[in-house]
């Protein structure tokens, strides 16, 4: 897995990056543990990884 924009995953998923956002509200608390910060562009490794296991995104 590698380091992805938001937008990317977004597109990845085929979905607007609004939804990804509504997507990932359940999980905040799981995500903020992480490193996540709501105003990230670029998600590391380890958190593309987290949300393509989720969400069933296939990311390249």
């Amino acid at each position: 897995m590698k380091a992805m924009l938001k937008q990317e995953v977004a597109d990845a998923a085929g979905v607007s990056l609004r939804t990804l956002h509504r997507w990932c509200e359940p999980y905040r608390e799981e995500l903020l543990r992480m490193g996540w910060q709501p105003k990230m562009i670029l998600l590391p490794p380890h958190i593309v990884k987290f949300l393509s296991d989720k969400f069933c995104i296939d990311v390249p």
